[in-house]
């Protein structure tokens, strides 16, 4: 699975799974968009990424709820590359409540970044990819999409709803040679599970066949199998790396 000559966009990919995707693509040739919130840890992951792999890297500062902000990052990429090829939407943040405590503003937040911010970046890529009849787009979705969670519901729904993006967009696109799947991640250890109370986290476990919580680093195998010509033929598809939480 090379990919030299490809360039990659992954969203939230300074650190946690995404920079473990970046680091997998770039490893294997490809050239890395680094696209997060945080301005100054992308530079960072960039630097870091660019000295081990050799690849040119590139990080960009991004709101993925802000079309403008997306268009704008979208732009610059394109300045520096020529062509996008890869777009991993992973940028993604829980407010996690009892629906019964959950304000209007954790649920706003959350349905803004983790799903509006994956149709602005399908959006604004798009006509790049049209115009180059190439694409591979991979959305990070959840067993909690799958499933539903206990305090999660906002979440819950965000990641439901990547994957009905996922497959809209995988109908829509096909005739242009653009593949959209989805990776549906069990737990994995990040900072968004990092306050997990300890008999929660026994709890995944016990819940889980393979006994044990997920890496980072078999998230980006998924990402990467999914982003690649060997994947040509898949699309519309949720590919679950769970330990068999999750069986469909």
């Amino acid at each position: 699975m090379g990919f030299e000559g490809r360039v990659a966009v992954v969203t939230g990919g300074a650190r946690g799974i995404g920079r473990a995707i970046c680091e997998t693509l770039a490893m294997r040739g490809a050239d890395i968009v680094i696209a997060d919130l945080q301005a100054d840890l992308a530079e960072q992951t960039a630097r870091e990424i660019k000295s081990s792999s050799g690849r040119r890297t590139l990080a960009l500062a991004v709101n993925v709820a802000d079309l403008a902000s997306v268009n704008a990052m979208v732009e610059k990429a394109l300045a520096e590359f020529g062509h996008l090829d890869i777009l991993v939407n992973n940028a993604g943040l829980t407010r996690d409540k009892l629906i019964i405590r959950m304000d209007e503003a954790d649920w706003d937040l959350v349905i803004d970044v983790n799903l509006k911010g994956a149709f602005n970046c399908c959006k604004a890529i798009f006509r790049s990819m049209m115009k180059q009849r190439y694409g591979r787009i991979v959305n990070i979705s959840s067993v909690s999409g799958q499933t539903g969670q206990v305090g999660q519901v906002n979440y819950s729904a965000s990641k439901a709803g990547l994957i009905g993006l996922t497959k809209a967009l995988a109908r829509e696109f096909a005739s242009r040679n653009i593949t959209v799947n989805a990776v549906a991640p069990g737990f994995i250890p990040t900072a968004l599970t990092i306050d997990l109370a300890p008999e929660w986290k026994e709890s995944i476990i016990k819940a889980t066949p393979l006994g044990r919580m997920g890496t980072p680093q078999e998230i980006a195998y998924a990402v990467v199998f999914l982003a690649s010509d060997e994947a040509a033929y898949i699309t519309g598809q949720v590919l679950a790396v769970d330990g068999g939480m999750v069986m469909m």
